[in-house]
């Protein structure tokens, strides 16, 4: 239990106002007099900032510990309610607990469990998008983003970015996750669309004809998206992942991760490049290297059009 400081309050009340009167009543002070109250009063100033200060930070602390004790709370006792359908998520706590207590490779927040993210964000991007379009469409289009593979590096990034930024607040309240989420997602979607644009002059997406725009790369309405997107995904997404992250081996985990990194790595690099070929055979350059000769070949326009069948190149 807090106590209120009564007592200290009311002997400080009481100081404060002896220095009221003694400023108001200065001229029957000596000159000696008056410069030991100013002093006093410079010296009672600079203790009271110094206890404002403490004063702040005791009140954050309080705060956000409060915050966090109920949303830990709240998060587990969803957790142990029976889910309609599918399980409900575990509580982030939970988590942590059996990571730890694991020694998991992906423990935390390191860059196995950031690359397992990225990876499983780009294989679900795709797959939810496929689904939309169906759904939408009645027809199946492919939503990859690399030539070899169901990948979808934004989603990918979109993931990683989300879970960096989200982490710290995992067992926060949900109003720090839609903040996060908003401010992440809007921040990955203008560099992925600049990027695309100026390095290969083409666009995927664009939001000129929706209202409250930034240059046709991100809008209001898909920032608030990607705001309930944030709770969304640190609350129930995340944990999930992580279940099933926890049960790959140590051993065999880290030598998969770094089996995955290179191929991706590799699946990027000729990705970016056919792209690039592309764009120059639609203005009619002809091969002049082994390299452009090869893509060619293998990724031609016809099969590139499949791949990315939105996109269109700038002029």
């Amino acid at each position: 239990m807090i106590l209120e400081p009564s007592q200290k309050q009311k002997k400080l009340e009481d100081k404060l106002n002896a220095y009221y009167f003694s400023l108001a009543n200065l001229d029957s002070l000596s000159e000696k007099e008056q410069q030991k109250l100013y002093k006093e009063i410079r010296k009672t100033i600079e203790s009271l900032e110094e206890g404002h200060e403490k004063a702040e930070e005791w009140a954050k602390f309080l705060s956000s510990s409060s915050d966090e004790l109920k949303a830990r709370l709240k998060d587990t006792i969803n957790s142990n309610k029976k889910g309609f359908i599918i399980s409900r998520a575990p509580a982030n706590g939970t988590i942590d607990y059996r990571e730890e207590k694991a020694h998991h490779f992906a423990r935390g927040l390191n860059g196995y469990k950031l690359f397992l993210i990225f990876l499983i964000g780009s294989v679900a991007g795709v797959i939810v998008e496929t689904a939309w379009c169906f759904l939408r469409h009645g027809y199946v289009e492919s939503r990859a983003g690399l030539v070899y593979g169901p990948f979808s590096p934004i989603y990918g990034v979109g993931a990683f970015f989300l879970t960096l930024m989200l982490y710290k607040y995992r067992n926060r309240s949900t109003i720090y996750s839609f903040i996060g989420g908003f401010v992440a997602g809007s921040v990955v979607e203008y560099i992925c669309s600049y990027l695309q644009e100026t390095l290969f002059g083409s666009v995927s997406w664009d939001y000129s004809n929706i209202p409250l725009n930034i240059n046709g790369r991100v809008c209001l309405l898909y920032s608030v998206f990607w705001g309930f997107l944030g709770i969304l995904w640190i609350k129930s997404i995340y944990p999930r992942m992580s279940v099933w992250i926890l049960k790959i081996p140590n051993k065999i985990g880290k030598i998969l991760v770094w089996i995955l990194l290179v191929f991706m790595i590799f699946n990027s690099v000729v990705s970016a490049l056919a792209v690039y070929r592309w764009s120059e055979r639609i203005e009619g350059k002809e091969a002049s290297n082994r390299v452009e000769i090869l893509l060619d070949e293998r990724l031609p326009d016809e099969r590139m059009q499949r791949i990315y069948p939105n996109m269109e190149f700038l002029k």
